[in-house]
């Protein structure tokens, strides 16, 4: 017989499961442009909004720029972690790295491509910087200021003649030949710390900066990279 403690206790423990169980709540981003993105959140920073996205990463979006959000009424449960057996290297993967390429990153595809081939860069390796710098989204907005699919910030998208840095023609380009210089001058792991945290601060430790920030930002561009 359970006693008032014990049922307590085991509602309790029903009730955990249960919301570990449900989906993730997610929102609906109506852009004025007539876009639509999935996020899992967003907070406001002046007149800015911060988006995040279904990968973790974030997207600084102009107040102006978006009609509505909404909550989004697809449900998208959270990765399922294997419960039968230890951890292994593998389930301690980030869940960014066991899912497929976004659709949109289709539509680029073609771009990618070409300034791979021109720049002589690893097509993978642009795919993976763009899902991890912007996730497929042209007009995304870094707080420091850095813009569109490839994050480019003011003074590189000036060094590459790049008048729009949200045009995606323009912005992969610029972003592949400054990737493919990095990749001139230091190995891959040091050439996407640079493209993360800048060509100085990789000079200053001699290697990938000690930062958290740029050490997951690599790691996740190599794991992608070499899906």
């Amino acid at each position: 017989m359970v006693g008032p403690v014990q049922f307590r206790h085991l509602i309790g423990s029903l009730m955990l499961l249960c919301a570990a169980a449900a989906p993730a709540r997610a929102e609906l981003v109506f852009f004025h442009d007539g876009r639509t993105m999935s996020i899992k959140g967003h907070r406001e920073d002046g007149d800015a909004l911060i988006l995040t996205t279904r990968s973790g990463g974030e997207i600084t979006c102009a107040r102006a720029s978006i009609e509505r959000i909404s909550p989004d009424e697809v449900p998208y449960p959270d990765p399922e972690v294997a419960r039968d057996s230890a951890p292994t290297a593998r389930d301690a993967t980030p869940p960014l790295e066991a899912r497929a390429l976004p659709p949109a990153a289709a539509q680029y595809a073609a771009l990618i491509d070409a300034a791979a081939a021109r720049h002589g860069v690893d097509a993978r390796l642009v795919h993976a910087v763009i899902q991890v710098e912007s996730g497929y989204q042209k007009n995304a907005r870094s707080r420091r200021g850095a813009m569109g699919l490839m994050q480019l910030m003011p003074q590189t998208a000036r060094q590459y003649h790049v008048r729009n840095p949200y045009d995606p023609v323009a912005n992969i380009e610029a972003g592949v030949a400054y990737l493919s210089s990095l990749l001139d001058r230091f190995p891959k792991e040091l050439a996407l710390a640079a493209y993360n945290a800048g060509e100085a601060a990789v000079q200053r430790f001699g290697g990938v900066p000690p930062y958290a920030e740029t050490r997951q930002y690599v790691t996740r561009i190599l794991q992608l990279a070499a899906r």
